[in-house]
């Protein structure tokens, strides 16, 4: 049995990403959002790459500051691993519900993601990489769930990337750039051609962070 999300009423989840952005605020140089066209009256599957234990607190600033600033949401979701809820409880109040990958319970975790993506106004934070990985990596590697995902969607879902780096330069503090990028609808899902167009974006976005050096990557 995966363990369902529970999540707050949305603006109370506004409210606290706010009080969260004030006092992480002080431990980021600047938060820099390279923004797209977000499609209104559809759902929102957003893709990270998943680098850190902060990755939660980054792609909720992104939603709240790149997404939700333009199209009104009425739910945040996320798909975490059960080890990890079952460590953090609070994470179901935030919209998290488990996966086991390889057991019995992942069709039933990939279900109730088809079902949340169903909902127009719904956005569901997912982490194709599955494994914490360095941000420096060169290729992205997806595995097969998110996939399985948008192949049973029925309504309208905008499917969003974004590389999310930081970089320190000439601050003591990190900055924070997220590289979104517009993988189109699931209508058009077309598996190969999202991968090579996330690990191409993946790679500009890198090497947007070199200023001085040439680096064939």
């Amino acid at each position: 049995m995966i363990i369902k999300s529970k999540p707050i009423p949305f603006i109370f989840l506004r409210w606290g990403t706010a009080m969260m952005y004030r006092i992480f605020r002080r431990r980021f140089n600047k938060m820099i959002i390279h923004d797209i066209e977000i499609k209104p009256n559809c759902s929102y599957l957003l893709m990270c790459n998943h680098f850190s234990f902060l990755d939660g607190f980054l792609a909720m600033y992104l939603t709240m500051h790149g997404i939700t600033s333009k199209q009104a949401l009425r739910g945040f979701y996320m798909m975490s691993l059960k080890k990890q809820m079952q460590k953090n409880w609070w994470l179901k109040y935030l919209g998290a519900f488990s996966v086991v990958p390889g057991s019995r319970t992942t069709e039933e975790s990939l279900n109730f993601a088809v079902d949340i993506l169903n909902q127009p106004g719904n956005l569901l934070l997912y982490y194709p990489q599955a494994d914490l990985e360095s941000m420096h990596i060169r290729d992205i590697e997806f595995k097969d769930g998110v996939a399985t995902i948008i192949s049973r969607l029925q309504g309208d879902c905008q499917l969003i990337w974004s590389s999310n780096i930081l970089e320190f330069f000439e601050s003591i503090s990190p900055s924070v750039y997220f590289n979104m990028l517009d993988c189109g609808m699931n209508h058009n899902f077309d598996f190969e051609k999202m991968k090579k167009n996330v690990n191409v974006h993946h790679k500009k976005s890198l090497r947007k962070m070199v200023r001085y050096t040439k680096e064939s990557l």
